[in-house]
């Protein structure tokens, strides 16, 4: 009975040990999964402790951004944290090549010397450090570099090298070009402004997921990927960087030249709203400009001057309240209350149309415009409106402002509302909405919204097309467009822009000159300007407008002299390089019906060639090797004799063919010159000498 209560107890306690261990299992695999959240905890095979391990995001390659023909304009660079398990080195490599690791190391970071690198080594050698840091943020270039050193082209668990800790940096290969328009990254990957912001839905990819090991220094990545991540979308912009680099180096040079506060081109494309250039140039503390500043092109509102009189004068037409051809008395001065308007030649111009007004830029319009609407003013009010001129552009970017047009019953109203809006004041715009308005009569009435990107690419598929966006098919009449085209013209023709026109090709636009106010000016301290010109060319086929502000310039303050000479500057660069200006040299000339000369050779390659090229031609003989002959009206192929057991003629043939028919007969073939064969050492027809040299001469 006691054997039987023995046996028993034994059975108990084998039960109760397994459930015993079964619970400590479950507590550990819980304990195991709750630690950190996704921490768990990795055992090596050799004994050594327990070491800590997480699962953090991997980070994603983030989108780049393109110009118009493919150039990156924004890109991400990888950078590699390098460093050393000095532990897993076997001491007999250790002790023999350690001196080269050092040496190599030293040529390609010599901060430290061999000795400085070999005393680090050893050291962390003998401490057992298993994450020796050797150098932070290399380029991949310099990472291959490290790979072929000593040790550590024994890789990652014979050398010790650890080179899989990267790190992505988003890089401007052009630097200032386009900066401020294409935005930045705050130090947390997060986009600040521009396109980097406004497309960052696209550009962010989805991040993957590595794993991390804590030692005594801290989190280290080990390179075990468990999730890889998925990159951004690629940007493919409008901007052309032939044409902003023009447009950026012209207003740098009239910038420094003015000493001027700062300022700003735009460069757009008139049948599609595409913006091909955008700069935007600041003054810094130091003297020099940067781009760091503001986009003053979407974001800086200021009063137009006198390039708004294009749309006082659209108004008018429209409205039939003139004809180009009315005379008025240009007298340079005009006066309401107690302001006074002059014109910039203080005699005036006596009694001339509207349209010789228009293109000596006269503040006769402050007359105009207030007879014309002096009883209804909200008309004229209206009729701005309907050409677009009171609503933003809606553009991709951040940061525009909203036009200020004031009308009746505004607190801002009075009674010298109408005349100054008709030169420009009591008006602000955008230098891109002012462009977009000057752009649409370049365009025959059409309004098109400024567009900064074209297309977005993913994994190499095309995701997503912005087309050119219509904001209003017909802004004013055929014939009232017609009238302004011509005034256009005439200003460069006969007006303030004389002076710049282009004698390569005709432009046209308006100047402008407007007295501005900022938190440091009042109409009794010292007077600011801005200087603008606005216009399109060629006259006739437009195909790029343009805009050009210049603020505070403190040699001259007119249009034409500080920025119409930027805009004829980028004009006739921008014409020079463009070849849809220019016609191809043999337009129209008849083709050559001569029959082309080709090469001896391989009978099938040269027919398949002909057959491709439309050439006709005949074979004379079945051959595998032939001669050729042009013959009116056909290119000939006669038989060429190529033996295997004798010296082959390749004379007539190419390099490749020769040395084909050489290496078939058992021959070497030495080869010298370029192009045809001219000549060869052996008699063509004579025993060929298996592993004999034959020299074979190109011309």
């Amino acid at each position: 009975m006691s054997e039987k209560k023995d046996i028993l107890w034994r059975a108990y306690i084998v039960y109760f040990g397994f459930v015993v261990l079964l619970l400590v299992v479950l507590f550990q695999t819980i304990n195991i999964q709750m630690q950190n959240g996704t921490s768990n905890q990795l055992t090596k095979g050799d004994g050594e402790k327990r070491l800590a391990t997480k699962t953090v995001p991997r980070e994603a390659r983030r989108g780049q951004i393109l110009d118009a023909n493919g150039t990156p304009l924004v890109t991400s660079v990888s950078y590699f944290d390098i460093y050393m398990d000095p532990t897993v080195v076997s001491q007999d490599v250790f002790a023999s090549d350690l001196n080269e690791l050092c040496i190599g190391l030293n040529r390609l970071y010599p901060d430290k010397t061999a000795s400085e690198y070999q005393r680090m080594i050893r050291e962390a050698r003998t401490r057992g450090k298993k994450y020796l840091p050797i150098r932070s943020k290399v380029t991949n270039l310099e990472r291959k570099k490290i790979r072929e050193l000593p040790i550590f082209n024994l890789g990652r668990f014979k050398g010790g090298i650890i080179d899989n800790v990267e790190n992505i940096e988003r890089k401007l290969p052009h630097g200032e070009l386009l900066a401020r328009t294409l935005g930045n990254l705050d130090r947390h990957g997060v986009p600040k402004y521009g396109i980097e912001m406004a497309y960052n839905g696209y550009l962010t990819g989805q991040p993957g997921e590595e794993v991390e090991r804590k030692l005594a220094s801290g989190w280290k990545k080990v390179g075990l990927v468990t999730k890889e991540p998925i990159d951004g979308a690629d940007i493919v912009t409008t901007f052309d960087m032939t044409i902003q680099d023009v447009a950026h180096t012209e207003l740098m040079r009239q910038l420094e030249s003015q000493k001027a506060e700062k300022g700003c081109v735009i460069v757009m494309d008139v049948r599609t709203g595409y913006v091909k250039a955008m700069v935007n140039l600041h003054r810094d503390s130091d003297g020099g400009y940067s781009e760091k500043h503001y986009n003053q092109a979407i974001g800086t509102k200021e009063v137009p001057g006198s390039t708004f009189k294009l749309a006082s004068l659209m108004a008018l037409l429209e409205d039939k309240k003139v004809r180009l051809s009315d005379q008025v008395n240009a007298k340079g001065y005009y006066t309401f209350y107690n302001k006074t308007f002059k014109d910039s030649n203080p005699w005036g111009y006596g009694e001339i149309s509207i349209q010789k007004a228009f293109e000596k830029s006269s503040n006769v319009f402050t007359e105009i415009i207030n007879k014309a609407y002096k009883n209804n003013p909200s008309q004229f009010i209206r009729r701005l409106k309907s050409f677009g001129l009171a609503d933003p552009l809606g553009v991709s970017i951040s940061g525009e402002k909203t036009p200020t047009l004031y009308e009746p019953g505004d607190a801002g109203w009075s009674g010298l509302s109408l005349p100054s809006m008709a030169i420009g004041y009591e008006v602000q715009q955008t230098p891109l909405q002012t462009l977009a308005f000057y752009n649409a009569v370049a365009n025959d009435g059409r309004f098109m919204r400024p567009q900064f990107v074209k297309e977005i690419y993913r994994d190499g598929e095309k995701v997503k097309t912005f087309k050119p966006d219509v904001v209003i098919d017909q802004v004013c009449s055929e014939r009232t467009l017609k009238d302004l085209q011509k005034c256009l013209k005439g200003v460069m023709l006969r007006g303030t822009g004389e002076s710049i026109n282009s004698a390569n090709f005709s432009i046209a636009g308006k100047t402008g000159t407007a007295r501005i106010l900022d938190d440091k000016t009042t109409m009794e301290d010292d007077k600011k300007y801005q200087a603008s010109f606005v216009g399109y060319f060629p006259a006739e086929d437009p195909i790029y407008s343009c805009i050009v502000v210049v603020s505070a310039p403190s040699q001259s303050i007119y249009g034409a002299v500080v920025s119409g000479s930027v805009f004829n500057a980028i004009a006739n660069k921008v014409y020079a390089s463009a070849l849809k200006y220019h016609k191809p040299v043999n337009a129209g000339k008849p083709k050559k019906k001569e029959l082309p000369i080709s090469k001896d050779g391989y009978a099938y390659d040269l027919a398949q060639s002909f057959r491709l090229l439309g050439v006709p031609y005949a074979q004379s003989e079945e051959s595998d090797w032939v001669f050729t002959r042009s013959r009116e009206p056909k290119v000939v192929m006669e038989k060429r004799f190529a033996g295997t057991t004798t010296v082959p003629n390749v004379v007539g043939m190419s390099a490749r063919d020769a040395v084909y028919l050489i290496e078939r007969a058992g021959m070497r073939a030495i080869i010298k010159g370029y192009g045809t064969v001219k000549t060869q050492s052996l008699q063509a027809g004579e025993s060929a000498v298996r592993g004999k040299q034959m020299k074979i001469t190109l011309e």
